[in-house]
C-alpha cells in the first residue's frame, strides 16, 4: 500500500494525474499509472505525470500512459507542468526549462492575476527521417506514402516530435470509427515502436480538425505532440501555411512551424481540475 497526494489537470481535455515528487514518493510506477488512470476504479486519466528535480533543467517530467508504459513526451502535459510549478510556488520564473525523455523543452508562461492562463512550448525540431521516427522504411522522408491498414490504403506522413506520429488526411473526422482503425495503425508492422496516429481534416489553410489515437492510451481528447506533427505534415503536403489552429475534441491548440529556426511552437491552455490524496 502507498499513499500520496496528487493533482488532476488537463490541457484541452488531455487529462493526467500530476504528482509533486519534490514532496511525494510514488512506488511501482508502471502499475500505479495503470491504477490511477482507470476511469472506473481509479481517479481517471490518460496517464500519470511525475514532476521531479532535474540536474540539467529547472524541472523534470516523467510520464506514463494509462496502460503503464512510459512515454517520451506529451505537449499538453508540459503545459500543465508549467502551470503547476508556477501556480504552486515552485518557481517565480515565467520562462522555465523542462527535462523530458525527448530532450529539454522551453516553456513560456502567460500569467494573468498571478496564475498561468496559457503556455507556449518550444517543442523542438520535427524529425522526418523514417528510421529515426521510427518507421521501417529506407526512404529519406515518409511523406504521403501508401500504407495499407485493414484492407484500405491510406496516404501517411511520418513525423516525430520526440515520439512517433503517423498523420493521414481524411474528408470527415466526425464519422471516423477511430476505435476500430486506431489500434490497427498502432500495431502495424511498419512501426517498430508502435505509433500515435492522427486523422486530420483540412478546414482551410489555417485550420485543421484532428482526432488522435495514442499508443498505450487509445483515443484522447487532445495530443500536443500530435497536433505539432499534424501541422508539420500538413505543411509538407502543401495543405496549410506555416501556422494553424488545430481543433481537437478537447479544445484548440495554435501551432507554428518556424522554418528559419526549424522549431515548432505550441500554444494552448492548462487547467486544474482538483487535488486529492489516494491510497492504493
Amino acid at each position: 500500500m502507498q499513499t500520496f497526494k496528487f493533482s488532476k489537470m488537463h490541457g484541452a481535455g488531455n487529462d493526467y494525474i500530476y504528482v509533486n515528487c519534490f514532496k511525494e514518493k510514488v512506488e511501482n510506477i508502471n502499475e500505479t499509472a495503470k491504477a490511477v488512470s482507470d476511469r472506473h476504479f481509479g481517479i481517471g486519466s490518460d496517464g500519470l505525470v511525475l514532476i521531479c528535480p532535474s540536474d540539467v533543467a529547472d524541472f523534470r517530467m516523467d510520464m506514463y500512459n494509462s496502460d503503464g508504459s512510459q512515454a517520451e513526451m506529451c505537449g499538453n502535459a508540459t503545459r500543465c507542468v508549467g502551470k503547476y510549478v508556477y501556480d504552486r510556488g515552485l518557481t517565480d520564473k515565467t520562462q522555465i526549462t523542462l527535462e523530458t525523455l525527448a530532450g529539454i523543452k522551453i516553456l513560456d508562461l502567460n500569467v494573468k492575476d498571478g496564475e498561468v492562463q496559457t503556455v507556449r512550448v518550444n517543442m523542438g525540431s520535427p524529425e522526418l527521417v523514417p528510421k529515426n521516427i521510427p518507421i521501417d522504411s529506407n526512404l529519406d522522408r515518409f511523406i504521403s506514402e501508401d500504407v495499407e491498414v485493414d484492407g484500405k490504403v491510406y496516404k501517411v506522413t511520418g513525423v516525430s516530435m520526440g515520439n512517433p506520429h503517423a498523420v493521414t488526411f481524411i474528408d470527415d473526422t466526425d464519422s471516423l470509427e477511430i476505435e476500430k482503425i486506431g489500434p490497427k495503425f498502432e500495431t502495424h508492422k511498419l512501426f517498430p515502436k508502435k505509433i500515435n496516429t492522427e486523422f486530420a481534416q483540412i478546414v482551410d489553410r489555417n485550420t485543421i480538425k484532428m482526432r488522435v489515437w495514442e499508443r498505450g492510451a487509445g483515443e484522447t481528447l487532445a495530443c500536443g505532440t500530435g497536433a505539432c506533427a499534424t501541422m508539420v505534415a500538413a505543411n509538407l503536403n502543401g495543405l496549410v501555411d506555416d501556422e494553424a489552429d488545430l481543433v481537437l475534441l478537447g479544445g484548440t491548440l495554435h501551432i507554428k512551424w518556424d522554418k528559419n529556426e526549424n522549431k515548432v511552437y505550441m500554444t494552448g491552455p492548462a487547467k486544474f481540475v482538483f487535488d486529492g490524496t489516494i491510497t492504493i
